[in-house]
């Protein structure tokens, strides 16, 4: 469903988040590290991340990255989604066709529109702040 910069992107931001609940910046090669990407994929993908503000970063001693603990709660998923994927995933077709439309569907037209609408949901459902502390809490993992 999403492309490997996205789920880098979302893996990131979750992990940068949880960091920052506990006043930690995180450096791009933990980050990647962590989300086991390759450093320069995972620059790139926090580049747009900060150009979207969704991630803050700093330079020199003591910088890195991190998010306002106070915007958890209202940073969405779909805004990191948009952020690394555009709306393809809100749009596009389910087999990847440029014609596929109501007039001229596919063969997983209609099963995935319900899909997709539900994937909408959730991802504008789902804030960071969740996600973050069920990382924090152990509840949930970013990787074994």
């Amino acid at each position: 469903m999403f492309s490997k910069a996205c789920e880098y992107g979302i893996r990131a931001t979750i992990f940068i988040a949880a960091e920052s609940l506990k006043n930690n910046r995180v450096g791009q090669k933990e980050i990647a590290e962590e989300i086991d990407s390759p450093v320069a994929f995972t620059a790139k993908i926090l580049q747009k991340l900060v150009h979207r503000n969704i991630v803050s970063s700093a330079k020199g001693v003591g910088g890195g990255f991190s998010i306002d603990k106070n915007r958890l709660k209202d940073i969405r998923l779909v805004e990191i989604v948009e952020a690394i994927d555009g709306d393809s995933i809100f749009r596009g077709c389910g087999l990847g066709l440029s014609d596929c439309s109501e007039d001229h569907p596919c063969p997983v037209h209609d099963k995935f529109k319900s899909i997709r609408g539900e994937l909408t949901i959730m991802l504008e459902d789902t804030t960071l702040e969740e996600l973050a502390l069920g990382i924090k809490s152990g509840s949930t993992f970013l990787r074994y």
